[in-house]
């Protein structure tokens, strides 16, 4: 009994450490969105996986960080997703902590990942140029 407790601590503490500061949106979620043209993809994985594949309709965050306004919509409750690589990974963070920095206030995090996306059986587009 108290290694099943240790593991639920231990799960509960990790779920914590992983749930980060901006809700979660799940694949259904974010597909039903995308459908209703209501969201803003920022893909924070890099250049080199942005370029490989990602979800249709995501922006590059690495290469328009430094002009984000320039890309976003101007309404300020637009809703903004970013993502990563998967559930672990952190990277999302920086994407959504500048969406939120300049005035955002409906920014969620698809934790699932690019690799949760394709996992899912869901379609990657390859990056043209930047």
């Amino acid at each position: 009994m108290k290694k099943i407790l240790a593991l639920c601590a231990a799960a509960c503490l990790t779920a914590t450490v992983y749930a980060g500061d901006f809700q979660d949106i799940t694949i259904k979620e974010l597909k039903s969105d995308m459908a209703a043209k209501k969201v803003t993809l920022l893909d924070a994985n890099g250049t080199e996986s942005w370029q490989s594949g990602h979800i249709p309709g995501a922006i590059n965050f690495e290469v328009t960080e430094s002009k984000l306004t320039s890309v976003l919509p101007k309404d300020k409750n637009a809703l903004i997703v970013a993502y990563c690589g998967n559930p672990k990974c952190t990277a999302y963070q920086a994407a959504a902590k500048a969406a939120k920095k300049l005035g955002y206030t409906n920014i969620k995090h698809l934790s699932a990942g690019i690799s949760g996306w394709k996992d899912a059986g869901e379609k990657t587009e390859p990056g043209s140029g930047t």
